[in-house]
C-alpha cells in the first residue's frame, strides 16, 4: 500500500513510518509531498497531514492516532506514543525525559540524510533500538537478582 506525508520528516513522521512498516503494513511504500501540496496522490493513505484521518487528534501526535486507528495494544508502543507526543506536541508537563533527545536525534538524522526515504530508513534503526531498550527496561529482574528475563517480543535486528 502507498502512504503519503509531507516532506522533511521529523520525530512523528519517522515514528509513524516505522510503526506502519512494523505493525500495520510491512510492504508500505512512502511518498512525500511539499507542505500544503494539494491534491494528494490518489490511492495513497495520507498521514501526519492536518485535516486527514491519520493525523494529530485530541492533542496527541499521529503515532498515537495510528495505534488507536489500527487497534495496536503493545504497551511498549504505547510508551513510545507518549514519548513522541512529548517530543512533537507542546506539553504542559514533561514526563518522558528521553523526548527532547529523540526529537534532536530525528532532526539530526534528517539533516544528514540526502532525502526523506533515507531519513526514514535511518530513523527505523533508532526506533528499533528505542523499542528494544524500553521492552528490556519493562522486563522484571530474573529471580537470581541480576539478569533480566528475555522477552520474545523484543524486536530482532533489522536486515539491511
Amino acid at each position: 500500500m502507498k502512504w503519503v506525508t509531507w516532506e522533511d520528516v521529523g520525530v512523528d513522521r519517522m515514528a509513524c513510518a516505522w510503526l506502519i512498516r512494523r505493525s500495520i503494513d510491512p510492504a508500505a511504500e512512502f511518498l512525500f509531498v511539499p507542505v500544503g501540496h494539494k491534491p494528494l496522490p490518489e490511492g495513497a493513505e495520507p498521514f501526519d497531514i492536518p485535516g486527514v484521518r491519520l493525523s494529530h487528534h485530541r492533542g496527541h501526535c499521529t503515532f498515537h492516532t495510528l495505534l488507536r486507528a489500527y487497534g495496536v495494544k503493545d504497551p511498549v508502543l504505547q510508551r513510545i506514543a507518549r514519548i513522541v507526543d512529548e517530543a512533537d506536541v507542546v506539553q504542559e508537563v514533561a514526563v518522558e525525559p528521553v523526548a527532547p533527545g529523540l526529537d534532536l536525534l530525528c532532526r539530526g538524522l534528517r539533516q544528514i540524510s540526502p532525502d526523506d526515504q533515507t531519513a526514514l530508513e535511518r530513523g527505523a534503526l533508532l526506533y528499533d533500538a528505542l523499542y528494544t531498550q524500553l521492552a528490556r527496561d519493562a522486563v522484571p529482574p530474573h529471580p537470581d537478582g541480576d539478569t533480566p528475563v528475555e522477552r520474545k517480543e523484543d524486536t530482532p535486528p533489522r536486515e539491511s
